[in-house]
């Protein structure tokens, strides 16, 4: 089944489930002539919305790409997450202003065996509904499916916090729900905020995950002729698209036309293995067989790792007729002035080896 089927079936899944809690809740409440839990019913109704909200960004997400937008609408589907995760916040603070509403003004307890069989089967469905949602949004990588999940599973503490004042309440005669209330404001509220900025940071261009890179890096490298991939850089047009480059290390023996054969060769196998668009391959030229640039390599490579926060170093090349050498090298970003750090390497590596002339660039820790 293709991953948009799935978004749209398990968001149907959860419209449902709340238009049953919802039913649910009206009929009782027009037998039990309570406005209370015919209001809790409207509410349910408005839960279903961020179901319809993944839908919509789902469907609309896999519009095909345009003139417009020639690398299609895939990051639709964190506009939907940011939507949901503001329902959530809002969800979060309105809580919080109605118990501390009830704290400042309490009001006696009127816990129903109606009312609360009524909750119990809230926190029933809304954990399972939260937990499938949920487990289905990892599986599919969906952002505005795993909020949606957390939405529900937001709900089912909410009123799992009720059953558990009314709880106090029977045995101790102690008034909690407020109190509880304000805490379990806090905890969504804070949820609602960490999807937020989860789902921002998604837009802004995250650091691809280390177990994705690695993997790439060593299948990249797993070609006979590469001796190496570095400065990875991967874009997300959707979660699960994903454009990027890459520098490789090869033989400088190599002719052009082998190397246009590796590089399609490689995009071709890394789509079909990864689904990952290699849409840039660049070159690093190494000479591995003469005596002097591998001498000169050696004595560079151990003076740079010398220092404690250097991460890498790659694309060394010497031109022997200019004396020049030019080589790449990524520094922690814990170090707080990279450039001074490198203006330092510099100096050394020069004083060291007189007879050339260095360059040395200063490349970003961009993936693992």
């Amino acid at each position: 089944m293709d991953r948009e089927r799935i978004i749209v079936r398990t968001s149907v899944v959860g419209i449902m489930a709340n238009v049953f809690l919802s039913a649910f809740k009206a009929v009782i409440g027009l037998l039990s002539n309570s406005i209370s839990i015919v209001l809790d019913a409207v509410n349910n109704i408005s839960d279903a919305l961020s179901s319809v909200i993944t839908i919509i960004g789902a469907k609309l997400s896999n519009k095909p790409a345009d003139k417009k937008h020639p690398l299609g609408y895939g990051r639709i589907e964190y506009l939907s997450a940011v939507i949901i995760a503001v329902i959530v916040l809002y969800a979060g603070i309105s809580s919080l202003v109605e118990s501390v509403k009830k704290i400042i003004t309490p009001e006696a307890a009127d816990y129903s065996a109606i009312g609360l069989i009524i909750i119990a089967v809230a926190v029933l469905v809304k954990v399972v509904l939260g937990l499938y949602v949920k487990r289905t949004g990892v599986s599919v990588k969906s952002d505005a499916l795993i909020a949606s999940g957390k939405d529900a599973l937001m709900d089912s503490i909410i009123s799992a916090s009720t059953l558990l004042a009314a709880a106090i309440y029977l045995i101790f005669g102690v008034m909690t729900e407020a109190y509880l209330g304000v805490i379990i404001s806090a905890v969504i509220i804070k949820s609602g905020f960490e999807m937020l900025r989860d789902t921002i940071s998604e837009i802004l261009g995250q650091r691809i995950d280390a177990d994705t890179s690695l993997k790439l890096k060593e299948a990249i490298s797993s070609y006979p002729q590469v001796r190496g991939a570095y400065d990875l850089v991967l874009h997300s047009y959707g979660p699960d698209r994903l454009i990027g480059s890459v520098h490789i290390e090869v033989p400088g023996s190599m002719s052009a036309s082998k190397l246009d054969a590796l590089e399609r060769q490689m995009q071709a196998e890394i789509y079909r293995d990864y689904g990952v668009t290699l849409a840039g391959i660049s070159v690093y030229a190494v000479d591995t067989e003469d005596e002097e640039t591998a001498a000169l390599y050696r004595a560079v490579n151990d003076t740079v790792f010398s220092y404690d926060h250097v991460l890498q170093l790659h694309g060394f090349n010497l031109n022997k007729e200019t004396k020049t050498v030019v080589f790449d090298i990524i520094i922690d970003f814990e170090v707080k002035d990279r450039r001074a750090l490198l203006s330092q390497i510099h100096d050394r590596v020069a004083g060291e080896h007189p007879d050339y002339t260095f360059y040395i660039n200063l490349d970003s820790d961009i993936s693992d």
